[in-house]
């Protein structure tokens, strides 16, 4: 797989992943800023959650990490949580605004 193959099966994986308090998945969300990978497939992500006291502050990064590493294209794994920009309801998709009704 080339590497635009492997950030779309990434993709799909961060499609997969849900903050147990919001219906929409954390790609949707906006809250996975970057997705990078490497030419020895390392895959450095970057994400951020809706707020510093989330409650899933401590599970949902490992989450990430683990779901991504299990994917057999993939290297190793590091996810870089991040708090600038501060994440808001713009980063959402379309898809996710409808979703929540914030139109």
């Amino acid at each position: 797989m080339n590497r635009d193959e492997i950030r779309e099966e990434v993709k799909k994986v961060l499609q997969s992943i849900f903050d147990p308090e919001i219906p929409v998945n954390i790609y949707d969300m906006g809250l996975i800023y970057d997705i990078h990978v490497h030419e020895d497939k390392a895959v450095d992500i970057k994400m951020t959650l809706t707020s510093p006291t989330c409650p899933v502050a401590e599970s949902l990064p490992p989450e990430v990490r683990n779901k991504v590493r299990d994917l057999d294209c993939v290297g190793e794994v590091t996810v870089d949580l991040v708090w600038e920009p501060m994440w808001d309801k713009s980063m959402m998709s379309e898809a996710a605004r409808l979703q929540l009704g914030f139109f």
